[in-house]
């Protein structure tokens, strides 16, 4: 996380409050910048009217120049004011959003992860419509001091040409302006509403894409836009009902505005009528009343944008308070390798599960019970505890929650068995860091059978890769992913069905190679295989039978299969 994005609030005004703390050097700027504009543009009708009193009306070519001059300077120094303070704003509010994206994808992506229930496409809308939401607060309180403080100025040369004047804006403005809160309620709760409908929506559009080709493949395509067309309904409701709060508002704002300007701006025809001011007061009262429409306006904005961000601020603040998928301590390993031992650890479908790993074996696991295989890959990443505490899951005789995150991946590689592929090539989706020589690089390729792969393109190894791999086969990317974790030299590999969408000679093929590439002669890397694959327990040291959650046999793949528990599981 880079050096200036502090902890995580716990509440939307922490967090919107935080993005002002780390940008105020360039806000602080923006906002005098912005608050100069302002004040300028509410000098223009004074100065022209005081022009019209003492140069038009007089007709001295001292005063006219003099004036004239002074007019220049107030368009020049107004002019380059909302030039520079829009460029200090801006690029606060785009650092701001960029750090809130590198935040929201460090919570989620980092070592630890992140429990957050949340499709992939809900995360993508929060780091970016929800975070730019928020950025673009930073600009509103400008713009709010600014229209303030323009407000206030205006009110007190009003004080000075004319007292009725002068408090019936000091009076109306505030007036307005909390006549117009009504409405933001509305907006904040609509917005909530809006923004987590297009983020699920999002979020299942995301999935549909992702599992169009295997969706088609069991007809069930129908089933999945359905069930999209109805998400994406909910946030078609909610983004109308938005729409129609924040048109109210800026109805509301437009009404009470205009009625609160169009009395002014009578009060002050009357006044000059009676000869209580002069013309020159007249034009910059005029002028005044339609330089107040804008900071008004701006005011009653600000109050909807304060409702959006602080809905998207709850959101945010809500996903990054989301716990971690795995726990971690502070214990590191001196060892390089280090064995994992389960001690009567009982999870999920699991009950007093025994499993340990020694140095430079092959351990093949049979699971009746896709979910015990799972619940064991979960054990082994930290991810989930032992339910009964007396259990113990242990790497190096260590408790693995006790151990640092880098401790643990450092020497344990879970490749599980659903595969992610990132976009890229061949080589880098193998070898992201580049860190594999070529003969290495190749007896990776041969082991996990992905040099059938590199074979069949044209470019080999510069084949291009799509994000999940989509363009590949099921068992291309079954190899891939397998070539992936073979790569990483863990001392303990975790493999769950590796092989179970390729065919059998490319099982054997498989089994082999792991055999070669980690289990040589006076090898100390462990490998433990989830799979009910016959040619990979074959091959393995020892093979341990979990049946209902519990240990009910260990042996060679040649004893077990005697077993009719184990012929039916693996033999077919």
């Amino acid at each position: 996380m880079p050096p200036d994005v502090l902890a995580p609030p716990t509440s939307p005004a922490g967090l919107m409050w935080r993005g002002i703390r780390r940008h105020r050097a360039r806000l602080a700027g923006c906002y005098a910048l912005i608050t100069s504009w302002l004040l300028c543009e509410a000098l223009v009708p004074i100065v022209i009217g005081v022009t019209i009193d003492r140069a038009v009306a007089t007709g001295e070519v001292a005063e006219i120049a003099l004036w004239g001059g002074v007019l220049v300077v107030l368009f020049v120094v107004l002019s380059y004011s909302y030039r520079f303070g829009a460029r200090l704003g801006v690029g606060a509010l785009q650092l701001e959003i960029h750090q809130l994206r590198v935040e929201i994808s460090q919570h989620v992506l980092g070592a630890e992860g992140a429990r957050t229930g949340l499709l992939p496409g809900e995360t993508l809308s929060l780091a970016t419509s929800d975070a730019e939401t928020i950025g673009e607060f930073l600009w509103h309180v400008g713009y709010t001091l600014a229209g303030l403080v323009g407000v206030v100025a205006s009110a007190v040369v009003l004080f000075g040409i004319d007292l009725v004047l002068g408090l019936v804006v000091l009076v109306g403005v505030p007036l307005v302006l909390v006549a117009i809160q009504v409405v933001t309620p509305l907006i904040a709760r609509d917005t909530s509403d809006q923004q987590a409908g297009i983020a699920r929506a999002t979020g299942i559009a995301t999935d549909l894409v992702k599992g169009l080709r295997p969706l088609k493949g069991i007809g069930a395509e129908d089933v999945a836009t359905s069930r999209y067309r109805g998400h994406s309904a909910v946030a078609r409701d909610a983004s109308i009902r938005t729409a129609r709060s924040t048109g109210s508002m800026y109805g509301l704002t437009a009404t009470l505005s205009g009625l609160f300007l169009a009395l002014v701006a009578y009060l002050a025809g009357t006044r000059a009528l009676d000869g209580d001011i002069t013309i020159g007061e007249l034009v910059a009262i005029v002028g005044l009343t339609q330089f107040l429409a804008e900071p008004i306006a701006g005011l009653g904005q600000t109050s909807a944008q304060a409702a959006r961000s602080f809905a998207s601020a709850r959101r945010v603040v809500d996903f990054l308070a989301t716990p971690p998928l795995a726990t971690s301590g502070e214990t590191e390993l001196p060892d390089e390798h280090a064995d994992l031992s389960l001690v009567a650890v009982s999870t999920g479908p699991l009950r007093e599960l025994d499993l340990d790993t020694r140095a430079g074996e092959l351990v093949g696991v049979v699971v009746d019970d896709p979910a015990s295989g799972e619940a064991l890959v979960r054990l082994v990443r930290g991810e989930v505890r032992p339910d009964d505490r007396s259990g113990a899951v242990t790497l190096g005789g260590h408790p693995v929650d006790d151990l640092t995150i880098d401790a643990l991946r450092s020497r344990v590689v879970v490749s599980q068995h659903h595969v992610d592929l990132f976009e890229g090539t061949l080589r880098a989706t193998v070898d992201p860091d580049g860190e594999l020589d070529a003969a290495h690089f190749a007896r990776v390729l041969d082991a996990s059978a992905a040099s059938d792969v590199v074979d069949l393109h044209p470019d080999g190894l510069e084949q291009p890769v799509t994000a999940g791999g989509t363009t590949l086969s099921g068992g291309q990317r079954q190899r891939l992913a397998l070539a992936r974790a073979l790569a990483t030299r863990a001392p303990l590999l975790v493999l769950a069905e590796p092989t179970s969408a390729v065919d059998a000679m490319t099982e054997q093929r498989i089994a082999e190679g792991i055999r070669a590439l980690r289990h040589g002669a006076g090898s100390t890397l462990s490998t433990v295989v989830i799979t009910s694959s016959p040619a990979l327990l074959a091959s393995a040291d020892r093979v341990v039978l979990v049946s209902e959650g519990r240990v009910v046999a260990t042996g060679t793949h040649h004893e077990l299969s005697r077993r009719d528990d184990y012929r039916e599981t693996v033999l077919r």
